[in-house]
């Protein structure tokens, strides 16, 4: 006989999303967390206060936030979790912007908005399995 214990279903993934837009947020967060153990954050500093609490393969972030932009919180991010898989989402097509964005985050992806859902849950799954095992 099986105890509750090996009945569970295996462990989701621990992603965080960062948007300061709430009803954007709350469409990620839903769009996910079928797939994904989900936090999210309003703020850059809320985010860096998760990131010290848990240990995420993926966050995702919005790009233009008050109080620090999401791409000053990445490059910070890659410096403190470089294991941990980067995406950044922005309105801007400044390709300038992007290449070094890319460069200065070590991102894994970014996505244009407007995104849709199945492109968004599509990166994320494939970032968090390209995620480097956390511990090693």
């Amino acid at each position: 006989m099986q105890t509750a214990e090996a009945k569970q279903a295996p462990t989701k993934d621990a992603i965080l999303v960062v948007d300061d837009e709430l009803p954007i947020l709350e469409t990620f967060v839903a769009a996910l967390s079928p797939h994904f153990d989900v936090s999210s954050a309003t703020s850059a500093r809320e985010a860096d206060f998760l990131l010290r609490k848990k240990e995420f393969k993926v966050v995702i972030s919005d790009h233009l936030m008050p109080g620090g932009n999401g791409m000053s919180f990445l490059v910070r991010a890659r410096e403190e979790y470089p294991k941990m898989k980067r995406i950044l989402v922005t309105g801007y097509m400044k390709p300038e912007m992007l290449i070094r964005s890319v460069n200065e985050a070590a991102l894994y992806r970014y996505l244009l908005k407007p995104v849709t859902l199945a492109e968004l849950i599509k990166v994320v799954r494939e970032a968090a399995q390209a995620a480097e095992p956390q511990g090693n």
